[in-house]
């Protein structure tokens, strides 16, 4: 019992010296309760919509209001044509387009039924489902009302509003389409950052950093040297996973293969920089591997990848936008399923950009080419 005792002592003494790693194990728990009780939300509401109302009229807005009323949608844009309303669905701007013809309220008035296009943005089959259902039953709803209040119980209530939904992009609402795209960028992320994240610690653990440090080489020389050959890697699984896709799951391609490719390189660096600054931070491999894992649950989370983000609360969205892969997820599905051009992708870009640069001056910052 002594050997046993003094041997457990000589565990909790490394394992307290050991800040870092204890400290994940403490909070990674934590972390993952309050992401999975407060950001996952299937019951998605306050979609963001563009409306164009030529009606302008007291039966137009009372429409508009219950749609507002019910809380799935968001009237956040009132534009003054169809093409910017079709714009604004393209570019992943608003996920629900209303446009109300110019004839709504005589047409109330003689009790004829109004054509009340919505469109609806069915790259997630979630959000656009729940639009669907949101919209009509709201029509139904405020067709009932108007018959009541206006010719009375004894008159057969009559649709007033006839809400013609237009599933874009994923008309038939296939799964699989929605999710390839995640499950690609997600395979990316995973790999990417835990191969890079070990990069420099391995190469102290093996000894091999003492003959790294006798040459001239810089410190920003050698993570691009760490990052370099693993975007032929990111290119390569990606390659692998879209042919996976397209033959197994016949994923369409609407838009450029050569923009996708272009662009994915953008955040294959965009993860491995993660990685780099992970590895910087890391005094052993087995830290590295904890805190890419660390990384990994938000990005899966609050990216889009599941789970709808605008169902997600404030402080989760905006926390979503630190992550790469959420802005990825963007493009891809961008590219593949609507066809998208850089035009409607740069803000996209931009921030992958923007990631990089501030990640690989960290890692530049972080990184001493010496032994301690």
């Amino acid at each position: 019992m002594s050997r046993l005792i003094a041997i457990l002592k000589k565990e909790f003494i490394q394992m307290r010296r050991d800040r870092l790693t204890l400290g994940m194990m403490l909070l990674l728990p934590v972390f993952q309760l309050i992401i999975f009780g407060f950001a996952v939300n299937t019951d998605v509401k306050h979609l963001k919509t563009a409306v164009f109302d030529q009606s302008q009229s007291t039966e137009s807005r009372e429409l508009l209001a219950g749609l507002a009323a019910c809380e799935y949608f968001d009237l956040e844009y009132y534009v003054g044509s169809n093409t910017e309303v079709n714009e604004m669905v393209d570019a992943g701007k608003v996920k629900v387009g209303i446009i109300i013809p110019p004839d709504l309220a005589e047409n109330v008035r003689h009790r004829r039924t109004t054509p009340v296009q919505v469109i609806v943005d069915a790259t997630d089959s979630t959000s656009a489902s729940s639009a669907i259902a949101a919209a009509q039953s709201v029509g139904q709803l405020k067709s009932q009302e108007i018959m009541l209040e206006k010719y009375g119980s004894h008159v057969p209530v009559q649709n007033l509003y006839d809400i013609r939904i237009r599933a874009w992009y994923n008309p038939d609402f296939v799964t699989a389409y929605y999710m390839v795209p995640g499950i690609m960028g997600t395979i990316l992320t995973m790999t990417m950052v835990m191969i890079t994240s070990m990069a420099i610690v391995r190469e102290v653990e093996n000894g091999t950093m003492e003959q790294l440090i006798v040459t001239p080489v810089k410190s920003w020389e050698l993570l691009l040297g760490k990052i370099i050959p693993y975007i032929f890697v990111g290119y390569c699984q990606m390659t692998v996973a879209m042919l996976a896709g397209i033959i197994v799951f016949d994923l369409p391609v609407r838009g450029s293969i050569v923009l996708l490719y272009a662009l994915s390189s953008i955040f294959i660096v965009a993860s491995l920089t993660l990685g780099v600054l992970i590895s910087s931070f890391a005094k052993t491999q087995m830290q590295a591997m904890q805190m890419s894992f660390f990384f990994f649950l938000p990005s899966i989370l609050l990216s889009g990848f599941v789970f709808p983000r605008e169902s997600m609360a404030d402080i989760f969205y905006w926390l979503g936008n630190l992550l790469p892969l959420t802005y990825y997820l963007q493009i891809m599905r961008g590219i593949l399923l609507k066809g998208n051009s850089i035009v409607l992708l740069w803000t996209q870009v931009l921030a992958l950009i923007v990631f990089i640069t501030v990640t690989f001056s960290l890692s530049i910052r972080k990184f001493v080419k010496k032994m301690d």
